[in-house]
């Protein structure tokens, strides 16, 4: 009897593994957003990303937030488009994030007056003109310039206390740089991958100056 217990557990163990292996694959082989890495320093990467397009929403939770920008890819749109995803997850820095997005997506969230404002990067092929139109009146595209950030990588889960910690740490390594706008999160995998397996970045945008 105990030998057969030990076999069960054995396979649900090596089913669970094979499982989360295929997430991790699927995930790492989603399509990324470009960017030029242009210096390293102190674990710190600078890079510099191109203008991209954006579909967004505030919404009172990540997960709200995140159904209706699915929604949108998924084809509730102007042409009834299915868009592919892009990594990486992109969400606030340091504070509660409310309900845990679910899966892997193109998404940029931050606390906002009416709840968690939310974006899915669009891929590169679309631009503002070609990208479909949201048939949702609380879905946008928003054209965003390029912009250089800096980024600090991490593993394991992105609790809070850890994002807001390497947030402290990546702001202190940027010494004198000017720092534009707030931390935050870029996630990478879906909560089923194993933490030591997960890719996570604390990210701020950065702006380079140089004097006479």
């Amino acid at each position: 009897m105990a030998s057969r217990r030990t076999l069960a557990v054995g396979a649900a163990v090596l089913a669970g593994v094979a499982f989360a292996g295929r997430r991790y694959v699927r995930d790492r082989t989603t399509p990324r957003v470009d960017y030029e890495a242009v210096d390293r320093t102190d674990g710190v990467e600078i890079r510099r990303y191109p203008p991209t397009v954006v579909v967004e929403t505030v919404a009172p939770t990540e997960n709200r937030a995140f159904r209706r920008l699915f929604d949108y890819i998924s084809g509730e749109n102007s042409s009834a488009t299915e868009l592919s995803m892009t990594a990486p997850v992109e969400s606030d820095a340091g504070v509660d994030r409310g309900e845990t997005v679910s899966m892997t997506a193109p998404v940029e969230s931050e606390s906002a007056d009416a709840g968690v404002r939310m974006a899915f990067f669009l891929p590169s092929e679309y631009d503002y003109d070609s990208a479909p139109r949201p048939t949702d009146d609380s879905v946008r595209l928003v054209e965003r310039p390029g912009r250089t950030l800096a980024v600090c990588e991490f593993s394991w889960w992105a609790t809070d206390g850890r994002v807001e910690r390497k947030a402290e740490a990546l702001q202190s390594a940027l010494g004198d740089v000017e720092i534009v706008g707030d931390p935050f999160l870029m996630r990478y995998e879906g909560p089923l991958v194993p933490p030591f397996l997960r890719t996570n970045e604390v990210a701020v945008e950065i702006r380079r100056t140089s004097s006479a």
